[in-house]
């Protein structure tokens, strides 16, 4: 009978017990691609375990069971997740060379935390059988597999932590079944709102990186935690390293923000014009009159003429602008917004990257969170998200799940929703038909009640922390409940500790029946 390996476990540090032979691996792989400065391959650490994985069940000899014993599992109770034993259909080989490496002793192989321990086990040793480098050699050079089958379209279940009843809490993310896959979180200050976040990235990375159908992700580091040097580790949890980083401070982002209109009608950029000037106005919070935004759109329309339609520039901008004041030498509101743009320089005048086809974390700590800066660095990016977005085909689709290709992150994001972010809106709408999809996080639950925008009607997700401000409208909309309900959900919320959050209750909302809403207890990442 085959092993079922549903619900294994990791052991504790494992990812540090491997980035020895990680790096070697990695370093042995790229040294050919030193000369033509390609980018680096990097491993990922299910790809890492398996390796170590498969060499360490490939020798023959005594398995040692007080050493397994021995063996710590996640306190977490970090799971793999199933491709892990399914991808290329070598369930049956794992489970056939366990029994052949440990039939000289009674292994309950339905002992989870025994098999789970095993397993690791084999993984170390498997560790120091390739830190020999002769080893490693005849390893590597051996594997001549040019097996293509990464499987169909992955099911994007996320776990990200247990219910009361210590039962898996899982996201359906990518199912037919549900609506859409946009994820609102609102957590106050020390709620554990930045773990949920790593979670949330790191099963939407683990579930779906092996496979055709990768998914990668833009996230806002408002805060600077996910960029700082101190959390690197951090990185290796979401399948990247460093070259993700981008620091507008050090260099300016890898991409023109601004639409390019070569052969394009000018009734389009008269539009653009529009909307961008709006934009530019609402990112202060200066009092602008239509006589200073129409002036902003006007020059908008004559830069894109200087350039025959190809991408603008803020100097560009600003200039056009200047020439349309009285006293070009006295700034107004507008043309001090403009002139910090162009002082930061935030932007390359050319794409040099594309947006979605990687993993990318700004570092946002640099600048003032509700300022003009930290806003057109957001604004502008999603901007750029919406013009790659309307070049995409639509999705995959198959019987069962639809194809998911990139997750947006905003933490911080009620600095995002308080004025008419038309490319935000966009994104959320039409996301889904092309597999994109978002995750806006705040410190208010209150803060997604905007008048422009009805975030909550378009989230399939609201996971709700801990609050310091407890917002009896949005329960009421949310859980459609009243009266006693109400307040029981309500206490609920003022009793959640740190890294607990309540979520909506379909199953009892649709059938009317029970608690509208479930606790979760978040799994501790980082």
């Amino acid at each position: 009978m085959e092993i079922s390996f549903y619900n294994v476990r990791q052991s504790e540090g494992i990812f540090d017990e491997l980035n020895g032979i990680k790096e070697t691996i990695e370093n042995k792989i790229n040294l050919s691609r030193i000369v033509g400065k390609e980018k680096k391959i990097i491993l990922t650490n299910n790809k890492i375990m398996r390796i170590c994985f498969l060499a360490g069940l490939s020798q023959a000899g005594q398995r040692d069971l007080n050493k397994v014993s021995e063996i710590q599992l996640s306190k977490t109770s970090t799971r793999y997740v199933p491709s892990f034993f399914t991808m290329n259909n070598l369930s049956y080989l794992y489970s056939a060379l366990l029994k052949l490496r440990y039939k000289e002793h009674n292994i309950d192989w339905s002992d989870n935390p025994l098999l789970s321990r095993i397993i690791a086990y084999e993984m170390l040793r498997g560790r120091d059988y390739l830190m020999d480098e002769n080893n490693l050699n005849g390893f590597l050079y051996s594997v001549t597999s040019n097996n293509k089958n990464y499987g169909s379209i992955p099911a994007l279940e996320l776990l990200i932590g247990e219910y009361d009843e210590d039962m898996e809490a899982i996201l359906d993310i990518n199912s037919r079944a549900i609506t859409n896959s946009q994820i609102l979180v609102a957590g106050a200050t020390g709620s554990g709102k930045t773990n949920l976040l790593a979670v949330l990235i790191q099963q939407i990375r683990s579930r779906s990186i092996e496979t055709a159908y990768p998914v990668n992700f833009l996230l806002f580091d408002y805060k600077g935690e996910f960029s700082d040097m101190d959390n690197n580790h951090w990185l290796s949890l979401f399948e990247t390293d460093r070259t993700c980083i981008l620091d507008p401070i050090e260099r300016p982002l890898p991409f023109t923000p601004f639409k390019d209109f070569t052969g394009k009608a000018i009734n389009e950029i008269n539009l653009y014009s529009t909307e961008m000037a709006a934009a530019l106005c609402a990112l202060d919070n200066a009092k602008i009159s239509a006589n200073m935004s129409n002036r902003l759109s006007e020059a908008i329309v004559d830069a894109y003429k200087k350039t025959n339609g190809s991408p603008i520039t803020f100097d560009l901008m600003l200039s056009n602008y200047q020439s349309k004041l009285q006293n070009p030498d006295k700034d107004d509101s507008i043309s001090s917004i403009l002139k910090q743009l162009v002082r930061n320089k935030l932007f390359e005048n050319e794409d040099k990257t594309n947006l979605i086809k990687e993993c990318f974390i700004v570092k946002m700590d640099a600048f003032p969170k509700d300022g003009p800066i930290a806003k057109a660095i957001v604004y502008f990016l999603i901007s750029k998200l919406n013009l790659i977005y309307e070049q995409l085909d639509k999705q995959a689709v198959n019987d069962d799940y639809v194809q998911i290709r990139h997750f947006t992150i905003i933490d911080e994001a009620h600095y995002m929703l308080d004025f008419d972010n038309r490319p935000l809106r966009n994104l959320i709408a039409v996301g889904r038909n092309k597999g994109l999809s978002i995750i806006l996080a705040t410190q208010n639950m209150a803060s997604f009640q905007s008048k422009h925008f009805d975030f909550y009607a378009n989230a399939q997700y609201p996971l709700i922390m801990k609050q310091q401000t407890i917002s009896d409208s949005v329960i009421k909309d949310l859980f459609g409940v009243s009266g006693r309900e109400l307040q029981e959900i309500r206490t609920e919320i003022a009793g959640l500790q740190k890294g607990e959050l309540i979520i909506k209750d379909q199953m009892a909302f649709a059938l009317d029946l029970g608690k509208k809403y479930k606790k979760i207890k978040v799994s501790h990442l980082i």
